[in-house]
């Protein structure tokens, strides 16, 4: 690890490692526990972390040893049905209770010290929020790296499902925590047959081939797209951040696939006046686990130490700190987002993009989406190796995609914050996705993407409608001679299922057709362009 990833810390003591430990979940059965401890006499808090995974590559090294090393019992768990603990998995309904159970077995261990904190990603912050519905006066900080807390917006978008995730999910619920040669090999066959399986008609249960069996939470989650559906209630953990006290770090990157979901965590915290800390690096969901380990670490362990061990030594003086895309900044900020003025960007004939306001209504441009040969899905906030900032000139080419490019900026452009699509469609059809993409276009005409969203609509006859379609936020500076571009298409297959064009739900469409399109003047992109960059 230390020769992989330069600037970790010098280890401050030995690590000893209980395996195997065997601690009673909330319905008596055994939750498979490791137990990793400094070798040196003295009292030292407890992390918590907790995870369906396993405890293996890459949790062992990564929670276990190095947080070890630097000074905690770290307790590292197998949720319920998963690395060899008891149960069945049940995606998000035993978290709170297991939680609560291994607390209660904590008091009762001659080690524990009664101080507790709580690190992990993505479901291993799932189950930090689940602790926090009903947090134990024990638990003193959380941090949660590119985290989970509300399981719908992971898997739909605007009732649109999210394919490519909701198919990774599965695979690495299913065998990650068998070990690495089992999950190696299955992420290889879901490469292999991600396009028979996206593909297919209808979409219900065609992932069997790819994932190797069936799996009824994947069924459920994929088969209810509406989040007021009585199936996901209790699933979002929203609520507890709403009057949280712990203080919690919040980690994340730009093209994490759960950028946003840390965006709306943030805010909650903030308006419940919690101490809260703020990190965004220009990372995917599992390069920031990778490449991005050292400064998530270090984040990670400044914030243990500040409340764990009262050190705030290693803090910064900002609650934000952000990598400015463009520039390959980091720029420390009092707050997110930060004070910014919003501008309006307009289509306009000929591939324009200008900041003149059209005054009507009047069609532009119409393109055609066949969901025969739907619009290809390229880098973006996924959980797949393909994530992240490309080179969208390919996918530029196509006929279903349209651009709009504004003219060589004379003058660097900081947009900071919010960024959002305000649409005005008709079709032919009455059903269609929107996919709308801000891109960086540099002075040798690549264009890179930098955020993007998917919203679906309905219209009525040759009456436009109109629909705002959020595309997350950003920090990133436009350079002197680059040219901000809008990039509006049908979809992003496999990212998102394919829009069938009926109406009809993707996962029983046995037929299709093809919709036409057709963007109005009234159409905006609306950036948030600050100041705060010098």
């Amino acid at each position: 690890m230390r020769a992989t990833w330069r600037g970790l810390p010098a280890k401050r003591h030995e690590v000893g490692w209980e395996p195997g430990l065997v601690v009673p979940a909330a319905d008596g059965s055994p939750l498979i526990t490791d137990h990793y401890f400094p070798r040196t006499e003295g009292d030292f808090p407890t992390l918590l972390v907790r995870s369906p995974y396993g405890r293996g590559l890459p949790w062992s090294p990564q929670y276990g040893l190095l947080f070890a090393e630097q000074g905690f019992h770290v307790v590292l768990q197998s949720c319920r049905g998963t690395g060899g603990s008891g149960g069945v998995f049940d995606l998000w309904r035993n978290e709170a209770a297991d939680g609560q159970a291994t607390v209660s077995w904590l008091r009762e261990q001659p080690w524990f010290s009664g101080t507790l904190g709580t690190v992990g990603p993505s479901y291993l912050g799932y189950v930090q929020w689940a602790l926090a519905l009903d947090p134990p006066p024990e638990l003193k900080a959380m941090v949660v790296q590119v985290g989970l807390h509300d399981p719908y917006a992971l898997f739909h978008a605007d009732g649109a499902l999210r394919l490519e995730n909701a198919l990774a999910v599965g695979m690495g619920m299913t065998y990650q925590h068998q070990g690495m040669a089992p999950f190696l090999k299955a992420a290889l066959r879901l490469q292999r047959r991600m396009r028979a399986v996206a593909t297919a008609q209808p979409l219900r249960g065609a992932y069997v081939s790819a994932l190797g069996c069936e799996l009824p939470w994947l069924d459920d989650v994929m088969t209810h797209p509406d989040a007021k559906d009585a199936y996901w209630r209790g699933a979002s953990l929203a609520e507890p951040a709403e009057r949280l006290r712990v203080p919690t770090a919040l980690i994340t990157g730009w093209h994490d696939a759960l950028v946003d979901q840390t965006f709306e965590q943030y805010n909650r915290l903030r308006q419940a006046d919690c101490d809260t800390a703020l990190l965004v690096g220009p990372w995917t969901h599992t390069s920031a686990l990778q490449q991005g380990w050292p400064e998530v670490f270090a984040e990670s362990l400044a914030w243990l130490r500040a409340h764990l061990y009262t050190d705030p030594s290693s803090l910064r003086p900002t609650a934000v700190r952000v990598h400015v895309g463009g520039q390959k900044a980091w720029r420390d900020l009092d707050d997110w987002p930060p004070a910014s003025a919003a501008t309006s960007w307009y289509p306009a004939p000929g591939g324009h993009l200008t900041q003149q306001v059209s005054t009507d209504s009047a069609p532009l441009t119409t393109f055609r989406y066949d969901p025969a040969d739907p619009t290809p899905s390229l880098g973006g906030p996924l959980l797949s190796r393909t994530a992240g900032p490309q080179d969208n000139g390919i996918l530029e080419t196509r006929d279903d995609v349209l651009t709009f490019t504004g003219p060589p900026l004379t003058e660097p452009v900081d947009i900071l914050g919010p960024v959002s699509a305000r649409l005005s469609i008709s079709t032919d059809t009455g059903h269609a996705d929107v996919f709308t993409r801000l891109c960086d276009v540099d002075a040798q005409g690549h264009s890179v993407n930098i955020c993007d969203g998917l919203g679906r609509l309905r219209t009525t006859g040759h009456a436009p409608s109109q629909v705002t379609v959020p595309m997350s936020s950003t920090a990133h500076r436009f350079d002197v001679g680059h040219r901000i571009r809008w990039q509006i298409s049908g979809g992003a297959h496999p990212r998102y299922a394919r829009n069938s064009g009926t109406g009809e739900s993707p996962l029983d469409a046995i037929t299709s057709t093809p919709v036409c399109i057709t963007l109005h003047t009234d159409s905006a992109l609306m950036l948030s362009r600050s100041s705060e960059l010098t």
